[in-house]
């Protein structure tokens, strides 16, 4: 019997109390720095505690203390400022009604997203210093060892956060590459894995990158993947997974590229584990690539089969059929199970309401061990 194990993608539901301090950082309003540190590192103790209580395998510090899952680099890094223009995904522009009823519901988050204006350099070293610190002492309190911190890919960062200075994308890339190199190795020399979040292969085709050719948009996702192994040049890959989103949203999904597409560039990234959505109904089928697509023999791939952005709690039989799926083509050993996108991408918005989340993440648990018994 081969142990399926288990883990999620990463953001887990702050408290109110949590979330309103986030939104005040945001907002550059007055905060108390001592009383903001307590209450991220009390929320931090509550997730590690939760996803232990689950029963999963690799777990995260929830990103308590992020505004957002990429936008809170611009705390971190000096150069930006102002206000980038939001795109709306291209499937959401086929049907106005919904996307006017998504506005309307109070669905859509608003947070900061500047643009680069200036010089990029790191002017906060102690903020990464900090989440290593809550999460490695949360994971020693609770005996457990197997985590993970999530850290946005420099190509993402370039579509959320657009250049404004640099000569091209490309040279603001190669900067990024630079600045995010300094986050990536201080995750990893302390002993924990490094999560690497990409929509800039799956999301920004049908939002950033959607006025433009597939060809065009499948060499701009190679230009992100080659920037990023810049970033991660002095790090064991064993010590790094890649997750690979096409937006942690309810939509029609119907210009989303397909996982076949992207796949073997996303391989060329000096990664070991992808986790993909295949939970999400227009990705739900892509298991069957495997049957032509090799999977590289150092390679894991970690699909999504809790669907983040519905409260239906998934049965474990179904966790479990669709763990199987992907055992058929992929071998047992190449494989764990996890969620497709974070619950909580953003401080204080998600679909799933926090006592569901953890429902699912129950289930996920359940399933891989019913999975685990038949492979």
């Amino acid at each position: 019997m081969v142990k399926i194990k288990t883990t999620h993608v990463g953001s887990l539901p702050r408290s109110s109390e949590l979330s309103d301090l986030l939104a005040s950082k945001d907002n550059k309003e007055e905060l108390n720095i001592k009383v903001f540190d307590e209450v991220v590192k009390k929320n931090v103790l509550e997730v590690v505690k939760k996803q232990i209580n689950s029963g999963l395998d690799v777990i995260s510090d929830g990103e308590m203390s992020k505004i957002s899952y990429a936008t809170y680099i611009k705390d971190r890094v000096e150069g930006f400022s102002g206000e980038s223009e939001r795109k709306a995904p291209k499937d959401l522009d086929d049907f106005p009604s919904f996307k006017k009823k998504l506005i309307m519901s109070g669905g859509t988050p608003t947070y900061k997203r500047p643009c680069c204006t200036s010089e990029l350099k790191i002017k906060d070293e102690d903020s990464i210093n900090k989440d290593i610190l809550n999460f490695t002492n949360a994971l020693k309190d609770n005996s457990h060892s197997d985590g993970f911190i999530n850290s946005p890919s420099p190509g993402v960062i370039c579509n959320f956060l657009p250049n404004k200075f640099y000569t091209n994308d490309d040279e603001y890339l190669e900067k990024l590459s630079e600045i995010m190199r300094f986050e990536y190795e201080k995750i990893t020399s302390n002993g924990l894995s490094l999560q690497i979040d990409c929509p800039d292969l799956a999301l920004s085709r049908h939002m950033i990158y959607k006025d433009i050719s597939e060809k065009d948009f499948l060499e701009r996702a190679n230009k992100h993947v080659e920037v990023l192994n810049k970033s991660l040049v002095n790090i064991d890959p064993v010590k790094v997974r890649m997750h690979i989103c096409w937006g942690n949203y309810e939509g029609p999904h119907t210009h989303d590229i397909g996982l076949d597409k992207i796949i073997d560039i996303a391989f060329k990234a000096n990664v070991s584990k992808y986790l993909i959505e295949s939970a999400n109904p227009r990705h739900a089928h892509e298991w069957e690539i495997f049957k032509y697509i090799k999977l590289p023999q150092d390679k894991m791939i970690i699909p999504g089969v809790i669907d983040s952005t519905t409260n239906f709690i998934e049965h474990p039989d179904v966790v479990k059929h669709r763990i199987l799926a992907f055992s058929k083509v992929i071998d047992p050993n190449q494989l764990m199970a996890g969620t497709d996108c974070g619950f909580s991408t953003f401080a204080g918005f998600g679909n799933v309401d926090e006592s569901i989340v953890y429902k699912k993440l129950e289930s996920l648990v359940t399933g891989a061990k019913l999975a685990s018994k038949l492979i």
